[in-house]
């Protein structure tokens, strides 16, 4: 784990070995000064040039200190904010190389907690490691040398007390770190709920469910807050045990000091010296305290470190061959025998012995019920995920040959989901080519129908966009993320349930682009309406992750009783379709007047006012 970490000081190096050689500086300057302050005070019945002399060298200690511990500050500054810069940066490339399989595993609540509470916690832990804990151990051993020149006898004092508290700190860390692992746990959960609430801010306040989620997320924070009050209370005992032993050893010193003095009329031990040897005590327990201090936060950050190494160890399944191939010939699509599960665990196969032979060029249509694996198929072409069994191909080549970027710019794919970024739209366009033109931009937007509602817009391609596309609605996303694929130029197009959210005439529009304008492009188009799918070459209908029938629209309607029902289903009634669409072309152009006319009248409204 350690080895894992330090891989992330890198560049901070230098800082992180300066530290400690400026501690030493600091810790030595400190313990020469007891020992200068008794030379001093025996001298105080010779001249006067003696004590000059004496503290001269006392100022110049000081300061010398003064130097290292504030040379030593700076340097362990720059180097854990420089080490928890870096160990930020790895996290989230490693997290960019994670394939669909690890994010589920972690989970991105958790990822969240580690990249932010688990680095904070490792940083402090490591800024203490690199000044306090070389301190602390150096304060100890020289601070017990000189105290040993002084007065042997004494010095074990220090000594005898020292395995106790070690004792005790052993015991406090193994009753905490239980504590510890449940409180990052919990803190993953209590993210999970902040997350939900905060994407799901819509659907919470149209159901009203503002005191459920308040009560939830009570719940969950009460919850950390009393394993960290438990943890802190058991941490709270190192403070005053400390300071028992700190002064019982100064008391004990104090003491049998005195009684040698007494007893050798100060000729075996002077005042002075009893003065430094207490001195040189307290920077022992001093140190032994800091020692505490230490303790605790790693303790509080073993679990924060274990957590981050978990995601920089995590070998993805998916990886780039050496030599990968980066030319692909056609989109041509093939399942050969493919099954394919989510865990090597699992029981069930999402998919099970899928053969499927697609030309390029040609418009697949898939639909199905929740849970028939449309998407998992889907998936299985652009590597998201690898198959279990059997082979998927692409361009006559298996996927799995395909150096993986090159795959995935050849393999577009609009998910369920469809996210926009916050940025102008030409930029969240770009996505899908960097270097793509204005005119580019406003060709695909054409295809994808988006063009008219961007136009609208006062800025036009540079309209502002919210984080989520909130601002957006969604079919307007929809076709954005559309357009954002197709500046790929892909061989392979999938959308899956990409235009659930436009009316059928703008879904048929997108469609009869599609075949006029990218007529080379291998489609896969998941849907919900038959009517998306009905002029597709090819349409399968699946049912519990199998292919229960597929053939033309035609074909279907001839052999498949499910997908005839469905098609009977979505268009009774509809014998008028145009007529009803006209009908709703006219509703929804009679409600924008109205509210243009209400924006007239507020505006009025207020400046009369």
């Amino acid at each position: 784990m350690v080895k894992t970490l330090v891989k992330s000081v890198r560049e901070y190096k230098k800082y992180a070995f300066l530290t400690p050689v400026c501690m030493v500086i600091e810790v030595v300057c400190e313990c020469l000064i007891p020992l200068i302050m008794a030379k001093m005070i025996k001298s105080g019945e010779e001249t006067i040039g003696h004590i000059v002399a004496y503290g001269s060298i006392l100022i110049l200690l000081a300061a010398l200190s003064l130097f290292g511990g504030g040379m030593a500050g700076k340097f362990a500054a720059s180097a854990s904010c420089g080490f928890a810069k870096n160990l930020r940066q790895d996290l989230f490339y490693a997290v960019q190389h994670f394939s669909f399989k690890d994010v589920d595993k972690f989970s991105s609540s958790s990822l969240v907690t580690r990249l932010t509470t688990d680095v904070t916690n490792v940083q402090n832990a490591f800024q203490m490691c690199i000044r306090i804990a070389v301190r602390v151990p150096l304060m100890f051993i020289f601070s017990f040398i000189m105290g040993f020149n002084i007065n042997a006898r004494l010095a074990l004092i220090y000594l005898c007390i020292l395995p106790v508290l070690l004792v005790f700190m052993i015991i406090i860390v193994a009753v905490v770190m239980p504590f510890f692992r449940k409180i990052f746990r919990k803190y993953d959960a209590m993210n999970n709920s902040v997350q939900e609430n905060v994407s799901g801010i819509r659907v919470v306040k149209s159901f009203v469910r503002e005191d459920y989620e308040k009560e939830k997320f009570s719940k969950v924070s009460q919850s950390v807050k009393q394993d960290f009050t438990k943890a802190e209370k058991i941490m709270a005992l190192m403070s005053p045990v400390m300071m028992f032993c700190m002064y019982l050893a100064a008391l004990l010193v104090s003491y049998f000091g005195a009684e040698i003095i007494i007893n050798s009329g100060a000729s075996a031990m002077e005042v002075a010296d009893l003065s430094a040897m207490i001195t040189y005590g307290v920077q022992i327990l001093s140190s032994l305290m800091m020692l505490a201090m230490v303790f605790a936060m790693i303790t509080m950050s073993l679990e924060s470190a274990h957590r981050i190494t978990e995601v920089l160890e995590q070998k993805s399944d998916l990886v780039s061959p050496e030599n990968g191939i980066t030319e692909m010939k056609d989109g041509s699509v093939r399942f050969d025998h493919v099954s394919f599960k989510y865990s090597a665990k699992a029981e069930k196969y999402a998919l099970a012995d899928i053969d499927l032979d697609i030309k390029s060029g040609e418009t697949v249509g898939i639909l199905g019920g929740t849970g028939a694996s449309k998407t998992t198929l889907v998936q299985l072409i652009p590597r998201l995920y690898d198959v279990t069994e059997g082979t998927v191909y692409v361009g006559g080549v298996d996927v799995r040959k395909y150096d993986l970027d090159f795959l995935r710019k050849e393999v577009a794919m609009v998910l369920q989901k469809n996210v926009l970024f916050s940025g102008s739209i030409k930029e969240n366009l770009r996505w899908g080519n960097p270097d793509a033109s204005d005119e580019e931009l406003v060709r695909v937007c054409k295809l994808a129908q988006a063009d008219e509602f961007i136009s609208a817009f006062p800025d036009g391609y540079d309209t502002h966009i919210e984080q989520g596309g909130t601002n957006v609605s969604g079919g307007q996303k929809q076709r954005l993320c559309i357009a954002r694929a197709l500046l790929r130029k892909p061989k392979v197009l999938i959308l899956d349930d990409s235009t659930s959210a436009v009316d059928t005439k703008t879904d048929a529009l997108i469609r009869k682009a599609f075949a006029e304008e990218i007529p080379d492009t291998t489609k896969f188009i998941i849907a919900q309406r038959v009517a998306s799918v009905e002029s597709a070459d090819k349409i399968l209908m699946m049912e519990g992750g199998r292919i229960v029938a597929a053939g033309t629209h035609e074909e279907l309607m001839k052999n498949s009783e499910v997908y005839r029902e469905i098609y009977e289903s979505q268009t009774k009634g509809k014998e008028e379709p145009e007529a009803v669409e006209e009908a709703g072309e006219a509703a929804a152009e009679a409600l924008r007047n109205a509210e243009v006319a209400a924006a007239g009248e507020t505006e009025s409204e207020g400046g009369e006012n």
